[in-house]
């Protein structure tokens, strides 16, 4: 009895901890840290576009790469926004033609120029090969932190050291992912059209020693130093690549400077106010509902119904520091699923109870009518939440937008949760308080319903 009360007690104060993490992390300025909910287009305000992206000219066994790239590039664009926490991803579609459709959809908190966004983000990126001189660049290393750049007056400072040359993105025809065959260093090789080969020979013969920065958006991405004159069209980049970094680069040389094209099929905006209101009625549901389970289980179950109660709010306190951690981005059918897996946590608890009303009726004393009670429930416990796991996997990952995987995503998380707060929460408090001494009140409070 005493072990199962030091679990206990282990369990409600792990609950309460993460609970006033969770609480705590809300506000700037916390011990924890300041690390709000991350809420969704609907909940937050903004703008939603969805983009219809044009593959047909990309080699089908490139298509991954060319939507990764231009996500990538999007996202460096909305990151100019100044958008707190933007959501932009790939979709892709089978259903309704024969060939896939790939779609690009950015989600922009906070952002209600629709229009504003839209331009920004449909824009050529553009893809320059800029020159500075060995001297030049060496100086301004030796006076400032060029790899910091902690102001933007450094920045601008360091923009302004490099020329155009004339070269774009517009002249690679190709870029590889290649290794030094003597060190296995990462490398990036590239190849030009004939008029970027004519013109690359001419600054790389006549600039050797300097440093060649290659720019994307207006970002250098690389900043090599020219080695060798080059007449071949074909080059390579050296640096401290890792192979996850060279792979980045030749993905954003082959589609950065020529993304997929695309094209806006749909805009949504979403006012602040709506999205306040949305979050509002959804935690008011979410109290009622748990009120409401509370007093029907407590009524009904007697004590077994008040350890329920604190299962579940050990539950919710799990749930939210998941969300929050994870993260998971909130939307209205995401606080929709977390209010349905209450309800649903606490069917395993039920199907527990009833078990132990059977054991009690056969004439069991009131903890081994627990244990059986425990142990005769599982395995219908384990069958319905595989079943619904199933189930939120299934709609997580063949769902046609963000509004179905939310909710799938919170909805598997849910029911998780709910079986180890069923099965090690309720158990571990339900020991920690049945009384060893059989007795009609001890039989009483763990019995459920209006009738002896």
């Amino acid at each position: 009895m005493f072990k199962h009360r030091i679990k206990a007690v282990y369990i409600l104060i792990f609950a309460v901890l993460i609970g006033y993490g969770s609480y705590a992390s809300q506000f700037p300025g916390s011990w924890i840290g300041f690390k709000p909910f991350r809420l969704g287009l609907d909940l937050s305000g903004g703008s939603h576009l969805v983009y219809q992206a044009d593959v047909s000219k990309v080699d089908p066994a490139a298509v991954a790469d060319a939507m990764k790239s231009l996500r990538d590039v999007v996202e460096r664009r909305v990151n100019t926004f100044g958008v707190s926490e933007p959501i932009i991803q790939v979709e892709e579609s089978t259903f309704s033609d024969k060939q896939n459709s790939h779609k690009l959809i950015v989600e922009l908190p906070g952002v209600t120029d629709v229009e504003e966004a839209a331009r920004s983000i449909g824009a050529t990126p553009s893809l320059e090969f800029k020159l500075v001189s060995a001297k030049t660049y060496d100086a301004f290393q030796a006076s400032s932190t060029v790899s910091g750049l902690s102001t933007s007056t450094q920045a601008a400072a360091y923009l302004a050291l490099f020329q155009p040359t004339g070269l774009t993105g517009r002249m690679v025809s190709k870029a590889t992912l290649q290794f030094n065959q003597t060190t296995n260093e990462p490398l990036v090789g590239l190849t030009f059209t004939s008029e970027g080969r004519d013109l690359f020979a001419t600054i790389t013969k006549n600039h050797i020693g300097d440093y060649l920065g290659i720019f994307l958006d207006g970002t250098p991405i690389s900043v090599p130093v020219i080695r060798d004159a080059i007449t071949d069209g074909s080059g390579q980049i050296s640096g401290n690549f890792t192979t996850n970094s060279a792979s980045e680069l030749v993905r954003n040389l082959n589609y950065g400077a020529l993304p997929v094209p695309i094209t806006l099929i749909s805009t949504q905006t979403i006012g602040p106010t709506l999205g306040a209101a949305a979050v509002n009625g959804g935690i008011r549901a979410g109290i009622i509902a748990f009120i409401l389970i509370g007093i029907f289980l407590i009524a009904w179950y007697r004590l077994p119904g008040l350890v329920a109660v604190v299962a579940l709010a050990v539950y919710t306190a799990i749930m939210l520091a998941l969300f929050k951690f994870i993260p998971v981005t909130l939307t209205a059918a995401g606080i929709a699923g977390f209010i349905i897996t209450i309800g649903m946590a606490v069917d395993a608890n039920i199907l527990i109870f009833e078990r132990m009303k059977e054991e009690l009726a056969r004439g069991r004393g009131t903890f081994d009518a627990m244990h059986e009670g425990f142990a005769r429930a599982w395995t219908s416990i384990r069958d319905s939440n595989v079943s619904s796991i199933i189930t939120g996997v299934i709609l997580y990952y063949f769902g046609s937008s963000s509004i179905v995987t939310g909710f799938a995503l919170v909805f598997v998380i849910g029911v998780l949760v709910s079986m180890f707060t069923a099965i090690t929460a309720s158990r571990m408090f339900l020991y920690a308080v049945a009384s060893q001494k059989e007795s009609k009140l001890a039989t009483f409070l763990i019995n459920n319903g209006f009738k002896k």
